[in-house]
């Protein structure tokens, strides 16, 4: 199966977001003809006194230093603001494990899906009303189109921004790790096959950089131009950038960590995500994300400063798509333009996202529109432990309730953990079964194959005749050694950020056959 957080999925927040909520109050019904609507019910008001914020804020280092002693994270940087002030911003650890030198609040950090609020603030601010969001693309963008025509005439930045446009989960995130770059992907989304448009939703990193994409092309500017003028510059973000060079090149910055066998943390990975820049390239600080923050829970507006306007900024925050049915909790979650959307019991808004990057990145932000508060909590690891959505959820459970309601590590830890589980083959290739076929000659095996999508595949033997076989993948390419598994199926060790183990390959009549990489039926390469 695909991996679900390839640049940092929409997050344990998706599913926990709501949880411990009742489903908000109904809206009112729409009133019979010649009868008196009825009243609708009262607006929300705000629930949360300064002292119940105070009493997160105190227990917010603990919480951090816990999480961080319970699964290793090396470093972590936080930001609270409260009513328009920046309340908490602290860093915790070190920026590198091996290195004395420790995260403070300007520090660099790569945010991966986190990336997508902060780019739908940026399509705001560019556009001059709510309804702007909903023009189509209709060949704004050249090389990207879907497999329907009419889809691809009427798909509008808003569908791409709420991941309703039918792209299946996370399309073209493999092509990235193979090495294909932007053009290339955005070519080759046609090929995918899609759902019912604008009644199904599935999380896709291209379809929401291609519509970014066209923003700004729109506009004659580079995306990273565009996000640099409308945002980041009269926003004082003086540290955030969509250019990967940016936070490669930056002194203070946080190195990405994964985890060993034996529980130790390595940067041992370098996530690239500019072919993804508008979902999951951004990289800042915490204390430019407090400025973020408090632009955000000021409805646009800075240091007296209109930035965003108030309308096309809140359209981000209204529900586009169903993104689950049913949470924990009982509620939906919604997805918006950019956001994880949600509403409490008090029919609060709550808005969250979270980043992940398999080769070692965390993020996480979470608001309370309504209360003026939010968090924002950066690491430099891999979302083993999920440290970053349990940080925020004990953090609003606290100001909410006067404490956890529960141990929000081992919960949030638990869901990734059947995630990283889901993804991974049903067949344990490392074992072959008792009794497995043996393999053909190599000749057998051996040739060039291909594939509309993937492009070409290529099967060698060991030049030095000790026998073995290694297939090549992408542009550059990619070489994976072959293990026999049983007869005419072979196996290898996946690799990037989208890796899930071994995965199966299996040889047939002329074609080769790609487990992983098969998920929507295009993983089948056919001999020249």
């Amino acid at each position: 199966m695909r991996k679900l957080r390839a640049a940092g999925w929409a997050g344990a927040a998706v599913l926990l977001a709501t949880a411990g909520a009742p489903a908000p109050p109904p809206a009112a019904p729409t009133s019979a003809a010649g009868t008196a609507a009825p009243t609708p019910p009262p607006a929300p008001k705000p629930l949360l006194t300064d002292a119940a914020v105070e009493k997160a804020l105190a227990r917010l280092d603990a919480t951090v230093e816990d999480a961080m002693r319970r699964t290793g994270v090396p470093g972590v940087s936080v930001a609270v603001v409260h009513n328009d002030k920046v309340v908490h911003l602290k860093g915790y650890g070190l920026r590198r494990v091996g290195d004395p030198a420790t995260v403070g609040p300007d520090t660099v950090f790569q945010l991966a899906s986190l990336s997508k609020p902060i780019s739908s603030t940026v399509v705001a601010a560019t556009l001059t009303s709510p309804d702007a969001w909903d023009k189509p693309l209709a060949g704004g963008l050249p090389g990207f189109a879907l497999k329907d025509p009419w889809v691809t005439s009427h798909v509008s930045t808003a569908d791409l921004f709420s991941h309703r446009s039918g792209l299946p989960d996370h399309a073209g995130d493999l092509l990235e790790d193979l090495g294909y770059e932007q053009p290339y992907i955005f070519d080759h989304l046609r090929l995918e096959p899609l759902t019912p448009f604008r009644a199904s939703y599935a999380y896709t990193n291209f379809g929401f950089t291609a519509a970014a994409e066209a923003v700004a092309r729109a506009h004659g500017t580079s995306w990273q131009k565009l996000s640099a003028d409308a945002l980041f510059k009269p926003a004082g973000m003086t540290h955030t950038s969509t250019e990967f060079s940016a936070y490669a090149g930056a002194a203070d910055r946080a190195y990405g960590h994964v985890k060993n066998p034996d529980g130790t943390w390595s940067p041992r990975f370098v996530r690239d995500a500019d072919a993804q820049a508008p979902a999951g390239g951004v990289s800042s600080t915490a204390r430019d994300m407090s400025r973020w923050l408090r632009l955000q829970l000021a409805d646009g507006t800075l240091d007296g400063k209109r930035i965003v306007p108030a309308d096309t900024l809140d359209r981000t925050r209204l529900p586009e798509i169903v993104a689950q049915a049913r949470t924990p909790s009982g509620t939906p979650q919604f997805y918006g333009l950019g956001w994880n959307v949600s509403y409490d019991s008090a029919g609060r808004l709550r808005l969250s996202h979270s980043g992940a990057f398999d080769l070692g990145a965390n993020t996480n932000v979470t608001m309370l529109p309504l209360e003026r508060l939010g968090i924002v909590v950066l690491t430099n690891a891999a979302p083993v432990g999920g440290l970053p959505d349990a940080v925020a959820l004990d953090f609003f459970d606290t100001a909410e309730h006067g404490g956890p309601t529960t141990d929000w590590l081992a919960l949030i830890s638990s869901v990734y953990a059947r995630i990283d589980d889901a993804d991974r083959s049903a067949t344990d290739y490392a074992h072959p079964p008792a009794g497995a076929k043996p393999a053909r000659d190599d000749s057998a095996y051996t040739g060039t194959y291909e594939n509309p999508y993937y492009g070409p595949l290529t099967v060698t033997a060991d030049p030095g005749g000790k026998g073995g076989l290694t297939l090549s993948l992408g542009p550059k390419p990619l070489r994976y050694p072959l293990t026999h598994y049983d007869g005419d199926t072979f196996s290898f060790v996946t690799t990037g950020e989208n890796a899930v183990g071994r995965t199966g390959v299996t040889f047939s009549d002329g074609t080769v056959r790609v487990e992983y990489l098969d998920e929507t039926h295009l993983g089948t390469f056919t001999q020249k």
